[in-house]
């Protein structure tokens, strides 16, 4: 009987992990785009990434690109563009002027602080999809 539980027991906890230790939503607006960039910080057009509250938009990847932030030289963010409350469109990409990001599609006031990524001034609105970013010496590695 105390195999039982103990098998039982374990069975709960392992089943519970999961190798995703971010917070996903589950966004009707947007898919899930295979992410996986890696920046030097060494290199020029990354060097505003060295200081706190610098940013660097990446448009080769995520699906209207990808905003990667410093937030303390110790915590650096990284969020899709694409504005999550809209289906993509040629409106929903969204402008950055550290640490908002606007949408510019004229059926909203869609803002979001690209530290946290959630919407300015409604929190029941879908947060800014969160891409994983790590440091490692001078190189960041953005996956998802």
């Amino acid at each position: 009987m105390k195999r039982l539980l103990l098998l039982s027991l374990l069975l709960v906890i392992f089943s519970s992990c999961s190798n995703n230790d971010d917070v996903r939503n589950d966004n009707p607006n947007l898919i899930d785009p295979l992410v996986d960039l890696t920046l030097n910080l060494s290199l020029p057009q990354y060097q505003s990434l060295n200081f706190p509250g610098g940013s660097v938009l990446i448009n080769s990847q995520g699906i209207k690109g990808i905003v990667v932030y410093n937030v303390n030289n110790d915590l650096y963010t990284a969020f899709e563009l694409s504005d999550p409350n809209h289906t993509p469109s040629s409106c929903s990409r969204m402008e950055v002027e550290a640490p908002i990001a606007t949408c510019p599609c004229s059926s909203d006031d869609n803002e979001y602080n690209i530290i946290t990524g959630e919407h300015q001034t409604d929190p029941t609105l879908f947060p800014m999809q969160q891409y994983r970013i790590t440091r490692t010496n001078d190189v960041i590695r953005i996956t998802n």
